[in-house]
This record gives structure tokens, C-alpha cells and sequence, in this order.
């Protein structure tokens, strides 16, 4: 039950992050729907194996080629869906910023209320 609320929230977390910044477009609550899960499998398939690959840039830069990662697996999502539109790397990168902004206080007050 809780990784179906997780899902739903981060949908919404992503019509969010739609309405808050132009960069990115959502046309409905479906198109959320499939995109949050498009980015949690590529989040949780590929993201590993990209951060592997890149550990030597990703420790010359301290950790922020992190950012990077996670503005490609975005625009990914973007890539391989009709419902859902990102306007290129940049805004990628900021729309996965107020994203994963967003996934923490999902899972802080999923914590609280699993606790």
C-alpha cells in the first residue's frame, strides 16, 4: 500500500513541478501517472549503473555530476513518453531538482506516518 501511495504522490509531485515551472509539461493526471513510474524504473535500473560508470567525473567533481544523472534519467522519461514534455537538458536539470525536492518531503512524511 505504501508503494502505491508513493506512486501517486510522486504523480502528483510531478504535475507540481509542471505547474510550477514551464520547462516541463504533464498533460494529465495519467500521463503523471506513467511518467512517475517511467522514472522510478529508469531511476532504479539505469541510474546505477550510469553512476558506475561515471564514478572517476563523478568524484572529480565532488558528487555533482550527480545532478547530471538525474537531469538525464528526466529528460529520458521525456523521451519515451507522449504525456510528458521536457524543453531540453536545462530544463531537465531544474525540473528534476524541484522533483527530487519534492521526493523528500514525500518520503520524510511517509516515514512519519509509517512510524
Amino acid at each position: 500500500m505504501q508503494i502505491v501511495l508513493k506512486w501517486l504522490l510522486s504523480a502528483v509531485a510531478l504535475l507540481a513541478v509542471a505547474y510550477v515551472y514551464n520547462g516541463v509539461q504533464v498533460n494529465s493526471f495519467v500521463s503523471a501517472l506513467i511518467a512517475a513510474a517511467v522514472i522510478g524504473l529508469l531511476n532504479a535500473v539505469v541510474r546505477p549503473v550510469l553512476v558506475v560508470l561515471t564514478l572517476p567525473v563523478t568524484v572529480v567533481t565532488l558528487g555533482l555530476f550527480l545532478f547530471v544523472i538525474n537531469a538525464l534519467m528526466f529528460w529520458s522519461a521525456s523521451g519515451l513518453l507522449n504525456g510528458f514534455h521536457v524543453a531540453g537538458f536545462w530544463a531537465a536539470l531544474l525540473g528534476s531538482l524541484i522533483y527530487s525536492a519534492l521526493g523528500l518531503v514525500i518520503d520524510a512524511a511517509l516515514s512519519k506516518t509509517a512510524s
